[in-house]
């Protein structure tokens, strides 16, 4: 065993009894090739009675504590790559995609635009099939401006207060009775009345017209943000459903750039703080992008939290949904105070 310990170590050491010299000679050989502090060691523990019942377990400790320190003098401190000026990567993506459906189901009657089509906020790029609802608008339009009712009321108001006032002349010169007074009064407040129902009836055949005005703008896709067609999910003739959206769209007249930035550097890294955006070839080109948002939770898995930058694109020179390097060029200094996280998270 004390062979075998000094040739797994290196060591020269006699042990009771001969040796052969073929043995010798590799113990030598094996000596000579060890460094210069390892060679003391190894001096040192030729010491080591071999008669004495500790030796063994002595050479154990000086093998393990030699591979011990051996260890730690191959670990050499590695340079940063989270150092201020550093690249990481990103993804240049859509402010937002929008998948695009009306609030009623029907059938689409018609699309006006295609894939890769730039669009407005507000435009109108198709419709369902709104035959019904157009014929009821039509309908409410028509009572709404109808006239007659309103008319024919007045008309007949102003004759019965005129009958009322011949009858009260007559009255008063005790020539008309008191019973055709009352009756001549009690018909033109009931004038009156009819007057004031017609005029109501109007209003709601407006308000009918109003209803069905926005029924019919409900069957009317219209774009919501300024920005391009990604997709057309159906056509012209298909019905569409509570669950089936029609266009998708992007809006990439302000781009957004994701980045996930060691933990490190939190607090470093700030909203306001502005970095560059250099997207991967073919595109090329170098554009400033300003910090919109850092995460407040970070992923203890991978040591990184996520970063969002806002990357102006109103000429719509940029695509999106491209890999991109990110230079963080300029870092707060100092971690960010502890009152400053309490003062967020009271807001």
């Amino acid at each position: 065993m004390l062979r075998r310990l000094a040739r797994t170590s290196g060591v020269s050491l006699f042990v009771r009894g001969s040796a052969s010299p073929r043995l010798q000679a590799k113990v030598s050989a094996a000596g000579r090739m060890e460094s210069q502090p390892a060679r003391a060691r190894s001096q040192a523990m030729s010491t080591v009675n071999p008669r004495d019942g500790r030796g063994p377990m002595r050479l154990l400790f000086a093998t393990a504590a030699t591979l011990f320190t051996g260890c730690f003098a191959m670990a050499e401190p590695q340079p940063r790559s989270d150092a201020p000026g550093y690249e990481s990567d990103c993804v240049i993506e859509p402010e937002q995609v929008v998948k695009l459906a009306s609030p009623v189901v029907g059938v689409i009657a018609r699309l006006d635009v295609d894939r890769g089509d730039i669009v407005h906020k507000g435009q109108v790029l198709g419709k369902l099939a709104d035959d019904v609802e157009a014929a009821a608008l039509a309908l409410a339009r028509a009572r709404a401006e109808n006239e007659s009712p309103i008319k024919s009321a007045q008309a007949r108001l102003q004759f019965l207060e005129s009958k009322f006032k011949r009858i009260d002349a007559l009255h008063d010169k005790a020539i008309g009775t008191l019973a055709a007074l009352q009756e001549s009064e009690a018909e033109a407040n009931v004038a009156e009345q009819q007057l004031k129902e017609a005029q109501l009836n109007r209003e709601i055949a407006r308000l009918e017209v109003r209803h069905f005005e926005e029924i019919v703008k409900q069957r009317t896709l219209q774009s919501p943000i300024d920005g391009i067609v990604l997709e057309r999910l159906l056509v012209p003739g298909e019905y569409r459903n509570e669950q089936s959206p029609i266009l998708r769209l992007a809006q990439i007249d302000q781009l957004r750039v994701e980045v996930f930035v060691p933990t490190s550097r939190y607090g470093e890294i700030r909203v306001g703080s502005v970095a560059e955006v250099r997207p991967e070839p073919p595109i090329g080109g170098t554009y400033a992008a300003t910090v919109t948002a850092v995460d407040r939770v970070l992923d203890a898995a991978s040591g990184t939290f996520g970063v969002r930058l806002a990357l102006p694109n109103p000429e719509l020179l940029l695509p999106a949904g491209i890999r991109c390097k990110i230079v963080f060029k300029e870092f707060a200094t100092g971690a960010l105070p502890t009152s400053a996280l309490n003062d967020s998270r009271s807001k």
